[in-house]
């Protein structure tokens, strides 16, 4: 099988426009990568595009960049396999956003259960993939709020960048880390889905409680991992949440 060839856009961004950031795309399908690097290119920010999955995991290897954009079916492999990897590797915070032809909601919630920040279905249009883009780039580099009273097993680290659980810790996603953050400045009270994604997400955010309940999971099997014989976050049926 012979490699995808990726042709990036040769438009450059015009010097009026000023650099809003690096971005990862990985997509097989010429057409479909050329228009979004256009696109992308032309709102002032850099791509880099891939065609397979190897030559994504160098990439990301060699330079960081600000986001990641991930076809799911590639020659060889799934987009989703390398989302799940960088959320156990040092850019678990890395904002990632899911393109797929898949469209049902069992696709969308099995992406954002391997940690993707948003999925957004084939056929979509230039301008709400850019609106996406700049969504999730402004979210990641807003502060996290960092005010959290003390709960047993947990410490709250570098302004609420980072957070331990007995001495372990967390490899959090930023979506991980504000839902935590949000239950752990509130030990007790129970919190509705919609308030976490109010808190976490947005007021703007194209999400539902699943997406709530789809985090929350994979926040807790990281908890599990440290101590599994814990599991302080409760679920209050019809209602929400709490830090116990």
């Amino acid at each position: 099988m012979s490699t995808p060839s990726i042709a990036t856009s040769s438009a450059t961004s015009p010097s009026s426009v000023p650099f809003a950031g690096q971005i990862l795309l990985l997509e097989d399908d010429p057409a479909i990568a050329q228009t979004v690097s256009f696109v992308l290119e032309r709102e002032g920010y850099r791509v880099r595009a891939c065609g397979w999955l190897h030559e994504a995991r160098s990439a990301l290897a060699s330079n960081a960049p600000d986001l990641a954009i991930l076809d799911v079916g590639l020659p060889d492999g799934n987009g989703l396999d390398l989302c799940r990897e960088l959320r156990q590797g040092p850019l678990a915070r890395l904002p990632v956003l899911v393109l797929s032809a898949r469209s049902e909601e069992g696709d969308k919630v099995l992406g954002l259960e391997l940690g993707a920040d948003d999925y957004l279905a084939k056929p979509f249009s230039n301008r709400e993939l850019v609106a996406r883009v700049r969504a999730l780039l402004r979210r990641a580099q807003a502060p996290v709020a960092s005010t959290a009273p003390a709960v047993a097993g947990f410490v709250v680290e570098a302004e609420g960048s980072r957070v331990r659980f007995h001495g372990e810790l967390l490899p959090l996603t930023r979506r991980e880390l504000g839902l935590l953050l949000r239950l752990l400045k509130a030990p007790g009270r129970i919190h509705s889905r919609d308030s976490l994604l109010d808190a976490v997400w947005g007021m703007d955010a194209d999400s539902g409680d699943r997406t709530v309940d789809t985090h929350i999971k994979t926040l807790r099997a990281k908890l599990r991992q440290v101590r599994p014989d814990l599991d302080p976050i409760r679920t209050h049926r019809g209602m929400g949440y709490s830090l116990e």
